[in-house]
């Protein structure tokens, strides 16, 4: 049996974004499903994730074949953007938010002006 060298952002979760807002959930298993055993399907519904959705499947092969595939499909008059889910780098995005407001919230403190 020959073993398959993944890059290492593959994985089960798939990003997927420029949904349609009308697209549903059944919409993304049917075209999703195709290409394998989806165990969750979340849509973006807040203002700044509407148009977005994760996809996790069962086997990472599977997930990699439907990145393969469908990014760039087209749906619903849109072209899909499919990447890999990356926490990581959400995480840092959010820990560098919190440390830009913990270090506004020192200057205030301190009276220490912004620079211009």
């Amino acid at each position: 049996m020959s073993t398959v060298k993944l890059s290492p952002d593959v994985n089960r979760i798939l990003y997927v974004k420029n949904l349609n807002y009308k697209t549903t959930g059944d919409d993304i298993y049917d075209l999703f499903g195709k290409y394998g055993s989806i165990r969750q399907v979340r849509l973006g519904r807040e203002a700044k994730a509407k148009g977005t959705a994760f996809v996790v499947y069962e086997d990472v092969m599977d997930a990699k074949n439907a990145f393969d595939s469908l990014n760039g499909f087209h749906l619903m008059d849109r072209y899909l953007v499919v990447l890999y889910h990356q926490p990581t780098k959400q995480a840092a995005k959010a820990d560098l938010a919190r440390r830009e407001k913990d270090l506004a919230e020192l200057k205030a403190k301190h009276n220490i002006p912004e620079k211009e």
